[in-house]
């Protein structure tokens, strides 16, 4: 118990001095905050906090920066371990055919799209877990839960003979970790004032997305052993790891008693036609990235057989070290610029994969898909930015404002959600282009006209002088 000393009272005829107020927090409570400072921040039994106030810049400055960043990293690396967890079948598929399965394109197609749509799923509620829950507590469960889609594959894999709605239920598993991305944004945003929120956030989502290109890189080294390829292992491989996030996060992490996720905000961004609009670009940037990092493995398989996996972490490499760089140029030059610059890049590097593709060039569709990866950071970065200028734009006051951020943050989950159905429709798309067609090129010139139509749209809606927004900058 932490408690104030009282001191003793002042004898007759002296003046009294002030009185320290005794105050007791409660068995197993500590105060963060130096004494006398207000608003006094105090860390009860749990690990909760109570008195958390981010924005108050003196507590901010002597103790909060430090809490923060401690989560921070916590988070992130938690989330790490979630993306890699989400993005591990797409480097085992491949391996399959090597373990003994024998499958068609469409059934490894459907072996990698399974886990992003389960993961899209999933966001709205590991969203809400977190104030009901406690980010710490949370941070604890979703890194525990990791186990059973790593477990399950560990064991599927040493099981040939396993029936294909098996196998594609263990794939489905793997959605668990697309849903931490969901939890671990929502808990950093309760620890970071409105003025380092965005690269906070940033840095969240890049740690996060850099597991996709860990697990593709890790997988093809780790499963190589004296009894040839062991796929066991690159579910194994993640057991300690979950483990250790969920003992980092119970002993260094925090619940913020005062975090507050309101249920009405998701309501009332759905009723709002920019939620829709963003969440269809958004199935642009972002859905390319996870689908096009779900993908890549097997398409470097499939069409250049000859050449080793290792190197399609790359991809998902590059994509994700351009999140927070397209975050920054958006914030010089505007979201919707960048956004649509990013789906020129975007379309022209995937009619330079498909010229790769005729030609049998590795190098030029290489490099195209590296090209391709890049502008879907960046795209990625600046659709959240766009996001919170799209709804600030014309509020009145401060309580307009108030609510205007509220919206906004409805907005963000819901895009968050529906773009990562992307991860699912880009490699369903494959699969049934090369069920038509024996190729995948139908479905390259889809992806390009539809990147097309979502540049348009987001140059009409936010990025035209005659639009609704005028000259402002979104």
């Amino acid at each position: 118990m932490t408690q104030t000393p009282t001191t003793p009272a002042p004898a007759a005829g002296t003046s009294a001095s002030p009185t320290p107020t005794t105050t007791d927090h409660g068995p197993g409570a500590v105060v963060l905050t130096p004494p006398g400072a207000t608003p006094e921040l105090v860390r009860h039994r749990g690990r909760w906090l109570h008195g958390w106030k981010p924005e108050d810049t003196d507590q901010w400055q002597s103790v909060g920066r430090v809490v923060a960043r401690r989560n921070l990293g916590l988070s992130v690396f938690a989330e790490f371990l979630g993306f890699a967890v989400w993005a591990l079948w797409s480097i085992v598929v491949p391996q399959l055919p090597a373990a003994g399965f024998a499958l068609t394109p469409d059934q490894m197609f459907w072996l990698i799209a399974v886990p992003s749509l389960v993961g899209a799923t999933l966001r709205i509620p590991y969203t809400f877990a977190v104030p009901i829950f406690g980010g710490r507590n949370w941070t604890i469960v979703s890194a525990l839960l990791l186990l059973v889609p790593a477990g399950a594959l560990a064991w599927a894999v040493q099981r040939p003979d396993l029936s294909f709605s098996v196998l594609l239920l263990v794939a489905a598993l793997a959605g668990v970790g697309g849903g931490n991305f969901a939890s671990s944004m929502a808990n950093i945003s309760f620890f970071y004032p409105e003025r380092e929120k965005g690269r906070a956030l940033g840095l969240n989502a890049a740690g996060g997305n850099l597991g996709t290109a860990a697990v593709q890189l890790a997988v093809p080294l780790v499963i190589v052993g004296a009894a040839g390829v062991q796929l066991e292992r690159a579910g194994l491989m993640f057991v300690p790891l979950a483990v250790l996030a969920a003992v980092l996060a119970w002993r260094f992490m925090d619940n913020v008693k005062d975090a507050s996720t309101d249920p009405r905000a998701y309501g009332s961004a759905a009723r709002q036609r920019h939620t829709w609009i963003i969440s269809f670009v958004y199935i642009g940037t972002f859905g390319s990235f996870i689908g096009f990092s779900g993908a890549f493995p097997t398409l470097l398989k499939n069409e250049f057989p000859g050449m080793t996996l290792s190197i399609a972490f790359l991809g998902a490499l590059v994509g994700s070290v351009a999140r927070p760089a397209g975050g920054a140029l958006a914030d010089r030059l505007g979201g919707a610029r960048v956004t649509v610059a990013a789906f020129a890049v975007m379309a022209a590097g995937t009619v330079s994969a498909i010229l790769a593709l005729r030609s049998g060039s590795f190098g030029l569709f290489f490099g195209s898909f590296l090209v391709l990866f890049l502008a879907t950071g960046a795209g990625n970065g600046s659709v959240y930015r766009m996001i919170p200028a799209v709804f600030r734009h014309g509020a009145g006051d401060d309580a307009d404002r108030a609510r205007r951020a509220k919206v906004a943050a409805g907005c963000i989950g819901i895009a968050g959600a529906v773009g990562a159905v992307g991860g699912f429709l880009i490699p369903r798309g494959f699969a049934v282009s090369t069920t038509a067609t024996g190729g995948i090129e139908a479905a390259l010139w889809v992806i390009v006209g539809m990147y097309a139509v979502m540049a348009a749209t987001t140059w009409a809606v936010y990025g035209r002088r005659g639009s609704a927004f005028g000259d402002a900058v979104i």
